[in-house]
């Protein structure tokens, strides 16, 4: 819906300015910030005004700003808070209940003529509660939020840039090396040979270095730089939300802290406040919002060169709507379009785990195997899929997810952090056990979750340094493997055994609703994830289908 889509963020211009001195604005059109309030006149007035005001009406009384709660709510709050998001000539009078949203006389005809419920706003101010000191305080607490992620989305582009001069470096150091090396052994195998002949063959030697240096280390580096300015373009992106957000938030915390008694502007200030705290929270990765599946269909992703039955590991799905699943048991890895048709595949060699997006044209898989443990690297171009740089790992690798340039890689027994080049950071979590399976990374990158199985039937929370914040276990859900985390925050997850498919509350504590079961046609769910594209939740299983349901 086109009016639900409006937001306080793209209305940073119409910032709301202070109370204005309407002496200046009668005289010369001016908006100077006022001081002080006139009870009696109702007009307000600056520092220079004041005066001859006092002196032509000594008995009226002038509140100044240390007494602002006597002030009246001004003009300019009163039309920003009665100004329609879409139709800004607008004003809202009516509330929907149906999409709990603020319409005016042409919202209610474009988009809510159906709706059961559109009730005057004036018929609300006793049944529908406000506290505006409640939302003050939430208010605060979201601000700090954005504020956080603001900082922490900063870092990240520093540490990206970092990533990409380390790796220049090291492709230097490793020219350097190999110039030396071949320099050695042309010396020390020169014995009876001429000077002539030794220059010949250390030229040679060097030419083919070089000519190696250019053909692969400075694709490999132009791959890492073209990840960095994708992924820097992206958290740049999301900074300015954070501003523009953190702005709003602030704007309508001072409307709340001094709009007064009326009625009506505080439920709507009440209405707009949670309109835009959900939009903070949804920021935050701690959306709340419950999906409700709307209809399935099932699609083959077999293709003929397949030599046994699919099992889809992984899946991952581009911002243009395309899909790529990872099938374990035929070593490949397919792009569907948005119909969900192979249109193309590739061999990899060895078992691919799992796959996650680095840009809205690459991923990186998990391939593993008794004497292969790597990260590949893999690009989507007009339709087929093309094998990029791949990094060696000195454990197995199983699940995978990045974040702002940081990639989280999980064996079965410890979650890792590497950076794009292949760099291990740290360990940030160790199961003795053996039976971690998935790892998922929050939007925010403050949450990460993992998911334990055989026997173990966990889903585990910790925080961005690796502490565990919670671990949630369900009966109905057995041999979880399958995770995946929404855009919004919302978590995913697959029980293998249960043939179930779940949400989980973003803070790992609780199940919110059961999205699947066998009686969906779910058998041995391996794999989830959600496109914001199609508003659907694919998932991967043994076997030849994958399944996509609807969802709202």
């Amino acid at each position: 819906m086109a009016a639900s889509a409006k937001s306080l963020v793209d209305q940073s211009s119409n910032e709301v300015k202070d109370y204005i001195c309407n002496a200046c604005e009668d005289q010369n059109n001016a908006e100077t910030s006022a001081d002080f309030y006139c009870k009696q006149c109702e007009q307000f007035y600056c520092g220079n005004c004041i005066d001859p005001h006092g002196k032509a009406l000594a008995k009226h009384t002038a509140f100044g700003r240390v007494d602002i709660d006597k002030w009246p709510v001004s003009k300019k709050v009163v039309d920003f808070l009665l100004t329609c998001y879409e139709h800004k000539d607008n004003k809202v009078g009516k509330f929907c209940t149906t999409h709990s949203q603020l319409c005016c006389p042409q919202c209610v005809f474009n988009y809510h003529s159906q709706c059961s419920k559109v009730t005057p706003i004036s018929e609300l101010t006793n049944s529908q509660p406000t506290d505006l000191q409640g939302l003050s305080v939430e208010l605060e607490t979201v601000m700090g939020g954005i504020k956080s992620l603001q900082i922490n989305q900063e870092a990240s582009v520093q540490s990206l840039q970092r990533t990409y001069k380390e790796h220049g470096a090291v492709m230097i150091e490793q020219l350097h090396g190999n110039l030396n090396t071949n320099i050695d052994k042309c010396c020390n195998s020169s014995v009876g040979t001429s000077d002539k002949n030794l220059k010949e063959e250390m030229c040679w030697s060097v030419l083919s270095i070089l000519n190696e240096f250019d053909s692969i280390t400075v694709k490999e580096l132009n791959e890492i730089k073209d990840e960095v300015i994708s992924i820097k373009g992206s958290v740049t992106s999301s900074i300015h939300k954070c501003t523009s957000l953190h702005n709003d938030l602030l704007q309508l915390l001072e409307i709340v802290q001094k709009i007064g008694d009326n009625k009506e502007l505080c439920l709507i200030a009440s209405i707009k406040c949670k309109h835009i705290i959900q939009q903070a929270l949804t920021l935050l990765g701690k959306s709340g919002k419950v999906f409700k599946v709307q209809g399935k269909s099932e699609h083959n992703v077999r293709v003929p060169s397949d030599s046994v039955s699919c099992a889809i590991s992984g899946i991952c799905v581009l911002p243009d709507g395309q899909v790529l699943v990872v099938d374990w048991t035929n070593n490949n890895v397919k792009l569907l379009n948005q119909q969900y048709q192979v249109v193309s595949h590739l061999d990899v060699n060895a078992r691919p785990f799992d796959i996650c997006l680095i840009t809205p044209s690459e991923v990186a898989v998990t391939v593993n195997a008794s004497n292969i443990h790597e990260v590949q690297f893999i690009t989507v171009n007009q339709g087929k899929l093309v094998p990029g740089r791949k990094f060696q790992l000195q454990h197995e690798c199983r699940g995978i997810d990045h974040h702002q340039g940081d990639l989280f890689v999980i064996s079965s027994e410890e979650l890792y952090k590497y950076t794009l080049n292949g760099k291990q950071v740290c360990s940030l979590y160790r199961s003795f056990d053996g039976t971690v399976y998935e790892c998922a990374v929050s939007p925010t990158g403050d949450r990460l979750y993992i998911t334990s199985w055989h026997w173990q039937h966990k889903l585990l929370t910790l925080a961005r340094d690796g502490t565990l914040l919670a671990t949630y276990t369900d009966p109905a859900l057995e041999r979880p493997v399958g995770l995946h985390v929404t855009p919004a925050g919302q978590v995913l997850v697959c029980g293998d055994w249960s043939n179930t498919v779940v949400q989980v509350g973003w803070e790992g504590q609780s199940k919110l609703t059961t999205l699947a079961t066998q009686w969906d046609g779910e058998w041995w769910p391996r794999s989830v994830c959600y496109s914001s594209t199609t508003s659907s939740i694919i998932v991967g299983q043994q076997g030849d289908n994958i399944l996509v349901f609807r969802v709202e």
